[in-house]
């Protein structure tokens, strides 16, 4: 069975990933994390390894990419707060091998974002407003999924969208909803997530999927067929 190393696994999407391998096509095979008893990258056998699945930092996501690169195993990253030498190191990564990098692992939430480009016929009559809500400690606003859902609709416009509304609060998971709004009615497009398990099971589907692939860059939507 192909092996996994989870980038981040002393966080809680890290442990929610570790349980969701149990079940699946896929073993888990080391940890890697700067907190609690978990490996380092120097500490990992390639051989034993096929895949890597990242939800961690920034700087932990770098690190993830260079030893992919130098041992040549396609990864999965869920991480946030990525810019540009991130995005750098990445890209290279995926001249090499698989990559696969979502703002979102859910598989509702990229089936909504490809649902969302229908309300581009829409724009002559309709307003469109993009709104989302986490829990009080996520740091970036907008999250990558508004940006995600507002990137997939202004796509299919001509006119300039307005900026996602963030809400920050209590232990919200996430909640997305797209909005269009004439005089007449609004249509509400919403996705909301239950618990964190979610994601760590597209993470995973994603991963099970990727670990076949030839190199190149990925994204859920591949995952999916969409």
């Amino acid at each position: 069975m192909e092996k996994v190393v989870v980038v981040g696994a002393n966080g809680r999407m890290g442990q929610e990933i570790i349980s969701v391998l149990e079940n699946s096509k896929l073993e888990f095979g080391f940890g890697v994390d700067i907190a609690g008893d978990w490996k380092s990258f120097s500490e990992l056998n390639p051989s034993k390894v096929s895949i890597v699945i990242d939800f961690s930092s920034p700087q932990s996501f770098i690190d993830a990419c260079q030893w992919c690169i130098d041992n040549q195993k396609p990864l999965v990253s869920g991480t946030t707060g990525v810019g540009d030498e991130e995005r750098n190191i990445f890209n290279h990564l995926a001249h090499s091998q698989a990559a696969l990098w979502a703002a979102n692992m859910s598989l509702g939430v990229n089936f909504v974002a490809e649902l969302v480009k229908q309300l581009g016929r829409l724009e002559e009559d309709f307003d469109f407003q993009i709104e989302e809500a986490h829990h009080r400690y996520k740091v970036d606003r907008p999250s990558g999924t508004a940006l995600l859902l507002q990137n997939s609709l202004q796509s299919v416009l001509k006119n300039q969208l307005p900026e996602p509304l963030s809400i920050r609060g209590g232990g919200i998971f996430g909640i997305h909803k797209v909005m269009a709004m004439s005089d007449e009615e609004t249509i509400s497009i919403e996705h909301v997530a239950l618990n964190r398990k979610v994601f760590a099971k597209g993470a995973v589907k994603a991963a099970e999927w990727l670990v076949t692939q030839k190199a190149g860059m990925y994204t859920m939507k591949d995952v999916l067929g969409l």
